[in-house]
């Protein structure tokens, strides 16, 4: 029988899939207690489930931003060489935020941390990105120096920013865009207050929400990763999960944490649950019975578009580390 990914790719062929949180730090004894968190969740499940990126950009301190790379690669080489011959599914997911290209660390931080583990890291993002010519400054320093092979991530933090996203979205190394909350309430020089950067505030301000749409879909128009912003209350639970559920309604699939008590409760917002993951492998077994054609399943007829986002669904659950049912792990 014919596989779901030989019939339902549609318009998202070659989207991409990453892991649901991107857990942020800036200070070595907090980026050591991260990576010790994520090697012990690799240990538990299997495989690397959230991504870890080491802050250069608001991590350092200000005229000490070559000695911060400088210490952030030394400890990016220990992590590496001591999973060097670990299996891929378990190696740890880590990446790095430069400086935007118009501060004066910018090509110190590639040159002095990127560089050096282009090979390893997943990727590198790229700050206050305003156009799609910042991404080509980026990739042809990468290309220059022998890290061709990098994915490039962009924050969208200024309201000109958020005009040409669409354009950052379609460029062929960016694989994610991520909503920077709290620069783009201040680029809007005090005409939005300190109440659009709360947890519940980013969710009622128009400026705000339009922003957060418009990012969604440049990802979701090019098969790219939406990635919401950081939850600054990180002590509050309850705040933090009605964040998530939704960002999840607004199309994002990935969002930053800034606190290692934020990143489990991230990755259930945004994993399907059981009886998600249990409907869709039962309506795709009856789908694939039926060669993919229409199907009454429940009373409703379903066709290829629906099968489509739940194989969508199946695809995330399995990217989460969650139990599959039999029959759909066969698919994987």
């Amino acid at each position: 029988m014919l596989h779901p990914n030989s019939v339902l790719l549609g318009a998202h062929a070659g989207a991409v899939f990453l892991p649901a949180v991107d857990h942020y730090c800036g200070l070595p004894k907090r980026i050591e207690k991260a990576l010790a968190l994520q090697a012990e969740w690799i240990r538990a499940h299997g495989f690397c489930g959230f991504d870890v990126t080491l802050d250069c950009e608001d991590g350092a301190p200000v005229g000490a931003e070559e000695f911060h790379a400088n210490q952030l690669s030394v400890l990016v080489k220990s992590v590496f060489d001591a999973t060097k011959n670990v299996a891929f599914e378990r190696q740890p997911r880590c990446a790095v935020r430069i400086h935007p290209v118009d501060h004066r660390a910018f090509e110190s931080d590639v040159r002095l941390l990127v560089v050096p583990h282009a090979e390893r890291l997943t990727h590198v993002m790229l700050p206050k990105a305003e156009s799609v010519a910042d991404v080509i400054r980026l990739v042809a320093l990468l290309d220059q120096l022998g890290a061709a092979q990098l994915p490039v991530h962009c924050l969208i933090e200024s309201p000109l920013a958020v005009h040409n996203a669409f354009e950052i979205a379609a460029h062929h190394r960016v694989q994610s865009l991520s909503f920077g909350l709290m620069d783009f309430v201040s680029a809007h020089g005090g005409a939005l207050d300190e109440a659009a950067m709360s947890a519940s505030g980013q969710f009622s301000n128009p400026q705000v929400l339009r922003a957060k749409l418009e990012i969604a879909a440049a990802c979701h128009a090019y098969g790219k990763v939406p990635s919401h912003c950081v939850v600054t209350e990180f002590n509050d639970a309850a705040a933090l999960q009605r964040a998530a559920a939704q960002a999840r309604e607004m199309g994002y699939t990935r969002m930053w944490s800034i606190h290692p008590n934020q990143i489990a409760p991230i990755l259930q917002a945004f994993a399907p649950n059981s009886a998600q993951i249990a409907k869709a492998t039962e309506l795709l077994l009856a789908a694939q019975a039926a060669d993919w054609a229409p199907i009454r399943y429940s009373d409703v007829l379903h066709d290829r578009a629906s099968y489509r986002l739940y194989w969508s669904q199946l695809q995330r659950a399995h990217a989460a580390g969650l139990t599959l049912p039999r029959a759909a792990r066969a698919w994987f």
